[in-house]
C-alpha cells in the first residue's frame, strides 16, 4: 500500500493512517475566529485520534475576544457572565495540509459544533452553501489578495510605533518585472509554499505601490475557497516573517498608497447537470436570468451587508474615490471602477466579481454574504440597475446605492437587516454587529495624530 498523501485524506481513518505512517508525535489543530484570525495548537497524536470520531473542546474566549485579545462587554454568546467555558468542535479530516515550514508535520482544520457553530464563520458559510444546493445550485469562488511586504520585524514595528517603515521595494511599479525578477527567489517560495499548501496561485504580480504584491488563488468550490483564503492570509505572514519580513492585509496602512483590496470572483453551476447558471450565450454579455438576479441581490443587499466585507475601522479609510475601491453599490461589464464587475466569458468563464471587499474581510464571511445577497436576488427575482459605463466615481447614483461610511453604521445596517438575519441567523448578526460596534468603541477611545495636529495649539 503506497504512502498516503495530505490532499488524499478524506476520512478519520485516512487522517489516523497518515499521521501513523509518518511517526508524528503531535499534529497541529487549528481554526478560524470572528476577524478570521487563525487560532490553534498542537495535538498530542492519542488525543487527536480520539477527537477525530468524538470532538474535542476548546474555550469559547476566542469568540468573545477581539484581534489584541481583549474582551467584548457587549455580546450575549460568551463572555463574563457566561465563565468562558468549553465549546465543541469537529475536526476536519479532508482539510488535512503538509506544513511546509514544520518538515513531516500535518495542519488539520476544526469548526465549531453545538450553540457556537451559530456563530461560528465556516459554519456561516457551508450554511450558506447548503441553502444554494437547496435551490439546485453550487457555487465556486476564487479570492484575490493585495498585500504589502515590509523590510521589518514584529519588533521593529513596535519600536518605530509604526512609522518610517521600508518596504520590501521602493517606488510605483504595479507588474514589474523587474521587482519580480530581482526578488524571484522570494516569489517562488511563495508560489511553492501555496502549492506545498493547496491554496495554489494562479497569478503573483506587484502593484501599485511599494512592496505591494496581489496574488490570485485558484478557483475551487466556495467551502475549500474559503478554506484556501484563510489559509493563505495566516501562511503568507507565516512565510514572511520567518524570513526576516512582514506583509500586512490592513485595507489602508498609509494615506499615501492605494488601499489594499480582498477582490471575491463566483459563479454558480447547476447542481444536477454542472453546466453553467451564469452563461446563456443568447442574451447580453452573455448574462442568464440567474446571473442577472444574482447580481442584484448583490447590489441592492450590499449596503446593509457591507459590514461582513469592510470590517475594521481602517476598511473605510480604503473607501473613497480614485484608488481603485467602490464608493456605491454600482454594477457595470467589464468595469473596474464598480462595485460589481460582470465578466462575460465562456461557459466555463462567466462569472461575477465581487470588488467591494478589502483584504482585511474573514474571507468565509465575505464569501457567505457575497453568495449569501446573490441567492436573495434569485429567490426574489431581482433585477439590477443599469450597468455603469465609464467612470463610476464622476457619476450620481441613487441614494440607495450609498454605502455606509463608518464601521459604526455598517453595523447598525447589518443588524436591521431583514436579509442578513433570514440568511445568518439572528444569533450571528447579533453577535458579528456587537463586535463591530465594539471595534468602532475602542477606536473613539484613542487620540489620532490628525487630532493632536489639528487641535492641540491653534483651537
Amino acid at each position: 500500500m503506497s504512502r498516503l498523501q495530505a490532499r488524499e485524506i478524506k476520512s478519520a481513518e485516512d487522517a489516523r493512517r497518515i499521521v501513523e505512517e509518518r511517526g508524528l508525535s503531535h499534529v497541529k489543530v487549528g481554526l478560524f475566529d470572528i476577524d478570521g484570525i487563525m487560532v490553534g495548537k498542537y495535538m498530542r497524536c492519542d488525543k487527536f485520534f480520539h477527537a477525530l470520531e468524538e470532538g474535542f473542546a476548546f474555550c469559547d474566549v476566542v469568540l468573545g475576544w477581539d484581534s489584541k485579545d481583549e474582551l467584548y462587554d457587549n455580546v450575549k454568546y460568551t463572555g463574563w457572565h457566561t465563565g468562558y467555558p468549553d465549546a465543541g468542535l469537529r475536526i476536519l479530516p479532508d482539510s488535512c495540509r503538509d506544513l511546509a515550514c514544520e518538515g513531516d508535520m500535518l495542519l488539520f482544520l476544526a469548526e465549531f459544533t453545538g450553540p457556537a457553530e451559530a456563530i461560528c464563520p465556516r459554519g456561516l458559510l457551508r450554511r450558506v452553501l447548503a441553502k444554494a444546493r437547496e435551490m439546485g445550485f453550487i457555487a465556486h469562488g476564487a479570492l484575490e489578495y493585495e498585500f504589502f511586504v515590509f523590510q521589518e520585524t514584529p519588533e521593529s514595528i513596535r519600536e518605530k510605533g509604526f512609522r518610517n517603515l521600508k518596504p520590501l521595494t521602493p517606488d510605483m511599479m504595479g507588474y514589474s518585472m523587474l521587482r519580480s525578477s530581482v526578488h524571484s527567489e522570494l516569489y517562488h517560495e511563495l508560489l511553492a509554499l501555496s502549492e506545498a499548501m493547496d491554496f495554489p496561485i494562479e497569478g503573483l504580480h506587484t502593484e501599485t505601490g511599494p512592496g505591494v504584491l496581489e496574488a490570485a488563488i485558484g478557483v475551487d468550490e466556495a467551502l475549500a475557497a474559503g478554506d484556501k483564503g484563510a489559509l493563505f492570509k495566516t501562511f503568507t505572514k507565516v512565510w514572511a516573517q520567518r524570513r526576516g519580513l512582514m506583509a500586512t492585509f490592513m485595507a489602508k496602512w498609509s494615506p499615501d498608497y492605494p488601499g489594499q483590496s480582498g477582490h471575491i470572483h463566483l459563479s454558480l453551476n447547476h447542481a444536477d447537470s454542472g453546466e453553467s447558471a451564469f452563461f446563456d450565450a443568447h442574451k447580453p454579455h452573455q448574462m442568464s436570468e440567474i446571473q442577472r438576479h444574482f447580481v442584484a441581490g448583490q447590489q441592492q443587499l450590499m449596503p446593509e451587508f457591507l459590514a461582513m466585507f469592510a470590517p475594521t475601522v481602517n476598511s473605510y479609510t480604503r473607501l473613497i474615490p480614485g484608488f481603485w475601491a467602490p464608493t456605491d453599490a454600482t454594477w457595470g461589464v467589464e468595469n473596474r471602477t464598480t462595485a460589481l464587475r460582470v465578466i462575460p466569458g465562456s461557459a466555463k468563464s462567466q462569472r461575477v466579481e465581487y470588488r467591494l471587499g478589502s483584504a482585511d474581510a474573514n474571507p468565509y464571511l465575505a464569501l457567505a454574504a457575497a453568495i449569501g445577497a446573490g441567492l436573495h436576488g434569485i429567490e426574489q427575482r431581482l433585477e439590477p440597475g443599469e450597468p455603469v459605463s465609464g467612470n463610476a466615481y464622476e457619476l450620481t447614483h441613487p441614494a440607495s446605492q450609498a454605502l455606509p461610511q463608518t464601521l459604526w453604521e455598517a453595523a447598525q445596517r447589518l443588524k436591521a437587516s431583514g436579509p442578513a438575519r433570514s440568511l445568518f441567523g439572528d444569533d450571528f448578526v447579533e453577535h458579528f454587529a456587537a463586535t463591530r460596534e465594539w471595534e468602532e468603541r475602542q477606536f473613539r477611545r484613542h487620540i489620532t495624530d490628525w487630532e493632536l495636529d489639528r487641535y492641540f495649539e491653534i483651537i
